[in-house]
């Protein structure tokens, strides 16, 4: 399971066998959430709520780069970091 970015103790990563929609995992202090990425929304799981509206932020702001990586990961290559939330 690749990290393709790190932020305010969020570990953002993409597994390459993951079905279904495009989505990444966020995981914070214990808790895990898989994010909707075209959507922007939380799939499966929950973060506390100001870690959960940090990383729906930064999907937002990310998501060109994010469904990049979601392309390359289906494709079995390489994912990118993506530049964490300032």
């Amino acid at each position: 399971m690749p990290v393709v970015s790190r932020f305010q103790d969020i570990r953002i990563a993409m597994y390459y066998d993951d079905l279904g929609p495009s989505q990444l995992h966020a995981e914070y202090a214990g808790c895990k959430a898989i994010v909707d990425i075209a959507n922007c929304c939380v799939i499966k799981g929950a973060l506390p709520s100001r870690e959960l509206k940090l990383v729906l932020a930064w999907v937002e702001l990310h998501k060109d780069e994010l469904m990049h990586n979601w392309e390359l990961a289906l494709d079995g290559e390489e994912l990118q970091q993506v530049k964490p939330l300032a």
